[in-house]
């Protein structure tokens, strides 16, 4: 049976419903997903699918959680509470044990620390807890020299992030995340979920391989001490699932920056759109030095972790070059990997966010992002 698709699009953007729905149509009978864009602060997208579920759902986003933690150390950045090249230590002096002293946080949000996890992992209710996490690595041995190398700390980087904004500021990332970004734009995108908001949760669903699809993940598992299983902490005797955690009710309520947001499609590009336009009369919130510089490539090239060609700016991952290469330079956000996708595009004005509940094959960006975003882009340009 064919689903419905809900919502609305702006004049001009027809094409982008055309295209959600001949997706959905493609996808399993039980899918779920939202989409949703701004264009110069202006919403032109508005469009979910799938039973149970409406523009107000909210979903377990996994890693583009870590675009709300990196727009709060942009700000900070802006405002001069931080500074980009000054040493770690400067903020925070116990980082600085086995040769970790000479980094900066330039380098750490380039994904440059060589900080990836722990030799003994982390249990889960660790993982739920940014000072935990952030305590724990003070002491651990980088797996390479910092700022020699990069890879990605997907567990990680917003614990690391967040306690330096801790010491700078004596409120949590969290925190200002609430006051500066979510309260005032009203954003359904949540780094710590109310309890009373728990009932519009749409608990994450497992990926759902073919067999062929399978035999791909198993071809691609790495070893239980490499780095890829160090960063995504699958090296310890009872690893963790990434479902399970985004379904924690724990996990939830505390909003770990690197991978415990909720968010809704609208949440996810009402952000991107806030930082870097005008929206309901209010300037972006980054101004366009400070847009420059988080999206410009910091780190590009071979992902010690990933085992891939990736490229980051500063704790964004930088959209155009790892994905869609249509995008304008300088676009900046992040994917989830449960599929869900979220950035912003300067030179368009355009700000995107979608979401899904079953985790997409084959994890990250979900593949579908490549001709919704560039449905979306081809309308905005020309709109």
């Amino acid at each position: 049976m064919t689903q419905e698709i809900h919502g609305s699009v702006a004049d001009g953007f027809e094409t982008v419903r055309e295209e959600f729905a001949a997706f959905v149509a493609e996808e399993r009978p039980d899918y779920e997903g939202q989409l949703c864009a701004y264009v110069h602060g202006r919403k032109v997208i508005d469009l979910w699918a799938g039973h149970g579920n409406d523009a107000e759902s909210l979903y377990g986003v996994f890693s583009s959680t870590k675009g709300a933690a990196h727009l709060v150390v942009a700000l900070l950045v802006q405002d001069g509470t931080l500074e980009l090249d000054r040493k770690v230590t400067y903020y925070w002096p116990e980082f600085g044990s086995e040769g970790k002293g000479c980094l900066t946080l330039r380098d750490l949000l380039a994904h440059r620390a060589g900080l990836v996890g722990l030799d003994a992992g982390f249990t889960d209710d660790e993982l739920a807890d940014d000072r935990v996490i952030a305590e724990r690595l003070a002491d651990q041995k980088p797996f390479w020299r910092p700022g020699t190398a990069f890879g990605y700390h997907a567990l990680v980087i917003g614990a690391l992030a967040g306690e330096i904004v801790r010491r700078a500021t004596g409120r949590t990332l969290q925190e200002v995340y609430e006051e500066r970004v979510r309260v005032p734009y009203e954003l359904d995108f949540f780094l710590g979920l109310p309890e009373a908001l728990e009932p519009r949760f749409r608990s994450v669903q497992p990926m759902a391989p073919t067999e062929e699809q399978r035999a791909v993940l198993d071809s691609a598992q790495t070893g239980p001490h490499s780095l890829s299983s160090i960063a995504f902490n699958t090296h310890v005797p009872e690893p963790g699932d990434l479902v399970d955690h985004a379904n924690s009710r724990t996990v939830r309520a505390k909003g770990p920056a690197s991978a415990g947001g909720v968010a809704a499609a609208r949440g996810l590009a009402g952000m991107y759109a806030a930082a870097i336009s005008e929206v309901d009369g209010r300037p972006p919130l980054l101004k366009p030095d400070i847009i420059a510089e988080v999206g410009q490539i910091h780190s590009s090239g071979y992902d010690l972790v990933a085992r891939a060609h990736k490229s980051f700016g500063l704790g964004f991952q930088a959209v155009a070059d790892t994905w869609y290469p249509f995008l304008g330079a300088g676009t900046f956000g992040h994917s989830g990997a449960g599929g869900s996708q979220a950035f912003a595009d300067p030179r368009s004005g355009l700000a995107y966010g979608y979401t899904r509940r079953r985790v997409a094959f084959p994890g990250g960006a979900a593949p579908e992002n490549v001709r919704l975003v560039r449905a979306v882009h081809k309308a905005a340009l020309a709109s």
